[in-house]
């Protein structure tokens, strides 16, 4: 019976993948629960509250076995102890820009699961674009422990809010330099939010029109006590996730755009000094009442390395500035 029981919990969530000319990337989780994304987002006060505690009541299915299938490909690989799952393969196959399906299935015994992801072959462009999310679009109060708790907690993905022209000056970078209607420049969005809420950050950029974007999060947490410390702790894999994009696609020239609550102007920072020819201005918005003199400092020992940088408070200014440069 005990068996029954896991096998009926199995479920699986995947992650938008990328590929370049050689290689192709695909992620996700195994849970021996319900995966974070079968629950609510639009639910009102405490029934939002208790959805949002229970995306971290999850259980990781370490050690099984998952399936690749895509356009030809079919490989199996095993979970990590945490549930996650990632496929890094060879893949040279001609490939049209855009979004492409792809599947991935998990079975145990008799029972199993199928889930399809969506997969980024990038549009021929010069320009790619990395965003951190919380207070960069999304506002979440980072610098208050009890505040920001209080808005993840009561306020649903609809009652959430975003910054004042964000949508506009990620639109138009969007389509910087595009001349096809169809095409757009790519878009990364990187935070140290755990993957718990990859659904979460996901409605609320489609409900606000945000650039589709490749969405990489931090290592999943699995328990009540784990919510606490959400988006907290150490933001170094921002920085390796970074890397890893621009290695990836090392032909484009890119944006960084984050903001002074946490830890982003360090972060890239140490990006531009290994990247010295990859990135065209960095972004950092203000959200304290005066600007931070280390992040100043920060920022223009960035502009000393031939980067152009922006530390403002209102998307109004950054667009003007990525006017200036010629990005838009």
């Amino acid at each position: 019976m005990q068996i029954i029981y896991q096998l009926a919990k199995l479920d699986l969530k995947l992650y938008r993948g990328y590929v370049n000319d050689e290689e192709l990337i695909v992620s996700g989780h195994v849970f021996k629960s319900w995966a974070p994304d079968k629950y609510q987002l639009d639910s009102k006060s405490l029934r939002h509250a208790v959805a949002i505690l229970q995306m971290f009541r999850i259980k990781p299915y370490p050690n099984v076995e998952v399936t690749l299938i895509f356009k030809g490909l079919n490989i199996t690989t095993r979970t990590l102890d945490d549930g996650f799952f990632r496929f890094t393969v060879p893949f040279t196959e001609a490939l049209e820009s855009g979004w492409h399906k792809y599947e991935v299935t998990c079975k145990l015994f008799d029972f199993g699961v199928v889930e399809s992801g969506e997969l980024l072959k990038p549009f021929k462009s010069k320009l790619g674009i990395i965003s951190d999310i919380d207070d960069t679009f999304l506002i979440s109060h980072s610098n208050s422990f009890f505040k920001k708790l209080y808005v993840l907690l009561l306020r649903n993905v609809n009652g959430r809010q975003i910054f004042e022209d964000v949508v506009v000056h990620y639109k138009a970078l969007s389509r910087a330099g595009q001349t096809n209607d169809e095409a757009s420049n790519s878009f990364f969005y990187v935070s140290s939010s755990e993957w718990n809420l990859y659904e979460f950050i996901e409605t609320f950029a489609r409900l606000h029109q945000l650039p589709k974007a490749v969405i990489k999060l931090k290592k999943i947490k699995a328990g009540i006590s784990d919510f606490l410390f959400t988006g907290r702790g150490s933001h170094d894999h921002k920085f390796i996730k970074i890397k890893d994009i621009i290695s990836f696609y090392p032909q484009l020239d890119y944006v960084l755009l984050g903001d002074d609550s946490q830890h982003d102007p360090q972060i890239y920072e140490r990006i531009c000094k290994i990247f010295p020819k990859n990135i065209k201005a960095v972004y950092i918005r203000q959200t304290s009442a005066r600007e931070k003199n280390k992040v100043t400092m920060i920022l223009n020992n960035i502009s000393a390395m031939d980067v152009n940088i922006c530390y403002f408070k209102y998307s109004h200014e950054a667009i003007k500035h990525s006017k200036s440069i010629g990005v838009i």
